[in-house]
């Protein structure tokens, strides 16, 4: 299944012509939802 990756690079952008998060996660649907919902303390945040 999809939840059995290893390692995933990510890049993602705040808004269009934003700023850009990269990062790597295991798991990427929970890092997309911290990203959003602004969960971890952190420049994502500010």
């Amino acid at each position: 299944m999809w939840q059995d990756f290893g390692p995933t690079i990510y890049l993602m952008a705040s808004r269009r012509d934003g700023t850009l998060h990269l990062g790597v996660t295991s798991d990427l649907l929970q890092r997309k939802h911290l990203h959003l919902e602004d969960l971890v303390p952190g420049f994502t945040r500010e």
